[in-house]
């Protein structure tokens, strides 16, 4: 047994397609098949479902694979770790990937400028997802790190650090008829035609349950992932959307939109950065949950952080 066949057969479980994970490793498919094989008859036991396309994992080749995950993060890890110390001087190199709930990810710039302070030759991959989504990145070793919510629905198994408090306002257009207004409660924000993150996003079912609280029950005239898209709906389609407050910083001062408080309940959420608890650590690991906690220990509020980009 040896590496590249390990790295073979996560490449088949991620891209489900002989031919696409061969292309994903720079071989051949009838090597990539052979080596797979190869590798079954090792171990002795089936890891593919036999058929003229792939059609899964065997009840043994699953816990292959896991273990090939588990073996080839080490690998990677070790060869992070030597080549830190061979070159400690130029300091740590290599790239990160980030899941993020999509409400984070306008504040992710403030994670990674902290950590490019210490180690500027670290990159960065950041893909947008819900909450479930970065859980199995973190499971099957996609994903280095993961910025989501932290006392909402359960992390077990992870090492977790706060970074910030998310709090929510009512973004309406300026000309709405509660755009003067210092606050609005959930069960007036309910009455209106409003932009929400679809159904399966965290970010929705803290909203849902804060409209419940108020014993209201909206009906959305537009579902999306994307906060972008929420702030244009607000902006360009006159629509009003519930979003975090500190989205008034990052995209600056527009006369086009007004952000109201919301109260009745008052809502606020702990955003955090999760890892796998592993041992040893992977260097790049280690520098981000460093800089990860370096940066919540700094007492600004996330509204703060926002507006220093425009001060």
């Amino acid at each position: 047994m040896d590496i590249r066949q390990l790295q073979y057969l996560v490449a088949l479980a991620r891209e489900k397609h002989f031919t696409r994970a061969a292309n994903a490793c720079h071989v051949t498919q009838p090597t990539l098949s052979g080596r797979i094989r190869q590798l079954e008859l090792e171990l002795g036991v089936p890891i593919v479902e036999r058929g003229q396309r792939y059609q899964g994992l065997t009840q043994e080749g699953a816990r292959v694979l896991k273990w090939a995950q588990l073996i080839l993060n080490n690998w990677a890890s070790m060869h992070q770790e030597l080549a830190h110390l061979a070159t400690s001087d130029f300091g740590l190199t290599g790239r990160l990937a980030l899941g993020a709930i999509p409400s984070a990810l306008p504040m992710i710039p403030y994670l990674t400028q902290a950590v490019r302070k210490l180690h500027p030759h670290i990159d960065f991959t950041v893909m947008s997802m819900s909450s479930e989504e970065i859980l199995r990145g973190l499971d099957d070793y996609s994903l280095d790190a993961g910025i989501t919510y932290l006392d909402n629905e359960p992390i077990n198994g992870l090492m977790a650090t706060p970074l910030y408090t998310e709090r929510y306002s009512l973004f309406v257009p300026a000309g709405h008829a509660l755009a003067k207004e210092q606050s609005v409660t959930w069960r007036q924000a309910a009455e209106l035609p409003l932009g929400l993150p679809t159904s399966n996003m965290q970010n929705r079912r803290i909203i849902d349950r804060a409209f419940k609280i108020a014993e209201s029950r909206p009906n959305p005239a537009l579902e999306t992932n994307s906060v972008v898209n929420l702030y244009s709906s607000v902006k360009l389609m006159g629509l009003a959307s519930i979003m975090p407050e500190y989205i008034v910083g990052i995209f600056g001062e527009d006369p086009d939109v007004q952000a109201i408080s919301l109260t009745s309940p008052n809502v606020a959420q702990s955003v955090g950065m999760i890892t796998a608890d592993r041992d040893p650590v992977a260097p790049l690991i280690r520098a981000f949950r460093e800089a990860a906690a370096s940066f919540s220990t700094h007492g600004i509020s996330a509204v703060q952080m926002a507006n220093q980009k425009n001060t």
